[in-house]
């Protein structure tokens, strides 16, 4: 049944460390003993943005998975923020620098004809870290012997402003389109992976082939309206998520009512974050829940409608992350903390501010390790539910 099983991995940036301690965690529930030759329980891996490389590092080991999480686990668990963009002054001001630059000098940035900034930050260490950890010479293999069974990356187009699914199977399957929503059959690499992480703004986009021309692309998150969908064309019949999203929903109730002033830019960057990672899963899962409860009232209609039943199961953190990453916000390096601080980041005990920011670009081990126990703590506490989602019979 792994075949008919997807696994989708939301969006999130250093928050998807949280999905490794998930995925370790369903590991040890499915396979106590830690066999060698445990299979793969996923036949079907679908991430966007951060969770994209998550998918791509189980779909390069799907022959040997725990090997495959053991590497994750060893990757997020030793990160420094330097290892995914530049934080030393150079790289700074090329990046962010350059914007301030611009806002403040405007017509005259273009009159002395000085290039636009692509992005606040330079994500280059991310891309020959994902080449050096990634050996996509290897998927054809795993998909050819049935180790797996599609592999797909999402990113958005700038040009077309549609939400691209690229996939790789072991079958042909035909593209599909929707509303806003187009699937591309592609050679999965790493530029999908550098495009599907590029956080509008503060990471550049990158060109894709789409079967259309190259296209701009950048975060799959963003205008993801049916995140689950790309699991269940590719034949899922049951779907297990992993969110980064505090499962409990406000993310900071103690602060309603209070006087604050006005946000600071850290504070609506982090909301706007929040916005193209978080607002979709929880829906998506929701409309897959009720269109199930219908099916199971009327399979006729389903049956009519080309429709069936997908079974869902969702995970997602159990605490508040925000304030958890400003616990951690001085490992971080000087010059990222004094233009996180610019922004108006702040840890003073009764002024905490520009925590959700700063849980999105946190690339420290002291913080991903939180964050990877935490899944596993997390997901060790459903235990029925998980070993429920893996039984053979269908929903």
């Amino acid at each position: 049944m792994a075949a008919a099983t997807g696994l989708v991995l939301a969006g999130g940036g250093a928050r998807a460390a949280y999905q490794v301690g998930a995925l370790c965690a369903i590991a040890d529930i499915l396979d106590p003993n830690g066999r060698a030759d445990f299979p793969l329980p996923f036949g079907i891996l679908c991430g966007t943005s951060a969770g994209a490389i998550n998918a791509a590092a189980l779909a390069c080991g799907a022959s040997h998975p725990r090997l495959a999480l053991r590497r994750l686990r060893h990757l997020w668990g030793t990160l420094d923020t330097s290892l995914v963009y530049r934080t030393d002054a150079w790289g700074l001001s090329r990046g962010g620098g350059r914007w301030l630059s611009m806002l403040m000098l405007g017509w005259l940035w273009s009159a002395i004809r000085q290039p636009q900034p692509r992005s606040l930050l330079d994500n280059a260490p991310l891309e020959k870290l994902l080449e050096a950890t990634l050996d996509f010479g290897r998927l054809p293999g795993h998909l050819e012997s049935g180790a797996l069974s599609a592999l797909a990356i999402t990113a958005s187009g700038y040009d077309s402003g549609e939400h691209l699914t690229f996939y790789q199977a072991r079958y042909a399957i035909k593209p599909w389109r929707r509303t806003l929503r187009r699937a591309v059959s592609a050679r999965i690499g790493v530029q999908h992976l550098m495009a599907s992480s590029a956080i509008p703004f503060v990471f550049p986009a990158r060109p894709l082939e789409t079967g259309q021309g190259r296209e701009w692309c950048g975060d799959g998150s963003m205008r993801q309206l049916a995140p689950i969908s790309p699991a269940i064309h590719l034949g899922a019949q049951r779907v297990l998520v992993i969110g980064t999203a505090f499962s409990g929903g406000d993310t900071h109730p103690e602060q309603r009512g209070q006087e604050t002033g006005h946000p600071s830019l850290a504070q609506i960057g982090g909301q706007a974050m929040a916005t193209v990672f978080l607002d979709s899963i929880s829906m998506d899962v929701e409309r897959l829940e009720r269109l199930n409860a219908m099916l199971a009232l009327s399979p006729e209609a389903g049956r009519a409608l080309d429709l069936r039943p997908v079974r869902v199961l969702a995970l997602a953190p159990s605490r508040r992350l925000d304030d958890l990453a400003l616990t951690h916000l001085d490992s971080m390096p000087p010059m990222m903390r004094m233009f996180l601080r610019a922004l108006g980041v702040s840890t003073e005990r009764n002024r905490l501010s520009g925590g959700t920011l700063v849980s999105y670009l946190l690339f420290e081990a002291a913080y991903t390790n939180q964050l990877i126990e935490l899944g596993y703590t997390d997901t060790m506490q459903r235990i029925a539910e998980v070993e429920d989602f893996f039984q053979e019979s269908s929903i």
